[in-house]
């Protein structure tokens, strides 16, 4: 079985909000923080709609027969196009089990409208079982089903009020949350030509996600105790072997947590 978490980092799509709001002769960082005033104007806060996102980066860890891995796709200078054609092409190719964190309620809306308007075909992904059976009742898009397992809803229990953030859990359950960057300092960054630093940041929240998965797989039966310390090893040797110096660091703020299940010796 193939499992695939995903996580994109986004920025104002200023391109769109020039034409949408007559913004002509403005430079991007300008266009942005028009958007941000009109945004904050008409619903008190700054954040744009999912339609008016522009994805720049979207990291992911495969789990696959007898190896993991965690990369960003594309290279740093890749388009948005590229970028979402990539990741339609990788569930075409492995029909991988997605896992997210809020992925129903953000990434995937946003993967949306920008396949929508780049004109990505992504037909593995919005199979419902016209074409495969297998997906009538087990698809990527319905809420219930496991073939998209977005862990902040499940783990709500499907309640928006006792959805909690990534970081914390995370930090809760012995991994190292977010590391120097967080997604509101994305644009900024994307600004001064972070696009290194932003992609770094993607991967350390998908090995965050990943972690949590792990330990959700634990609790419901899913891996014993023993599997899970492996699964646990697999990723700090795959990130001890990365030459990747974030990934480095990932690996000793994990190491130096307190609460981590896999570094505690098994018993009878």
């Amino acid at each position: 079985m193939n499992v695939m978490v995903f996580d994109i980092e986004t920025v104002p799509d200023t391109d769109s909000g020039r034409d949408l709001f007559a913004l002509d002769g403005l430079s991007p960082g300008d266009i942005g923080k028009a958007m941000a005033h009109l945004r904050q104007q008409k619903t008190g806060n700054e954040f744009q709609p999912l339609h008016l996102h522009r994805v720049v980066a979207i990291s992911v860890t495969l789990r696959s027969r007898d190896s993991f891995r965690v990369w960003s796709l594309g290279n740093p200078d890749a388009s948005e196009e590229e970028l979402v054609r990539r990741f339609y092409d990788g569930i075409d190719r492995y029909s991988p089990d997605l896992v997210s964190w809020n992925g129903s309620g953000f990434d995937l809306p946003v993967l949306h409208y920008r396949s929508l308007l780049h004109g990505v075909a992504a037909p593995r992904y919005w199979e419902v079982g016209n074409e495969d059976r297998a997906f009538r009742y087990n698809n990527y898009l319905g809420r219930f089903h496991w073939r998209h397992l977005d862990l902040m809803d499940v783990l709500a229990g499907y309640q928006m009020r006792a959805a909690a953030p990534l970081d914390q859990v995370a930090s809760m359950c012995g991994f190292p949350g977010k590391m120097g960057m967080s997604g509101a300092k994305v644009w900024d960054v994307w600004l001064e030509g972070g696009i290194n630093s932003i992609r770094d940041y993607c991967e350390t929240d998908v090995l965050n996600t990943y972690l949590v998965y792990l330990r959700f797989q634990m609790v419901r039966g899913h891996i014993d105790a023993a599997g899970y310390e492996r699964e646990c090893e697999l990723v700090k040797d795959t990130l001890q072997s990365s030459g990747k110096p974030h990934l480095e660091q990932f690996l000793v703020a994990w190491n130096g947590a307190p609460g981590d299940i896999a570094r505690e010796p098994l018993t009878d």
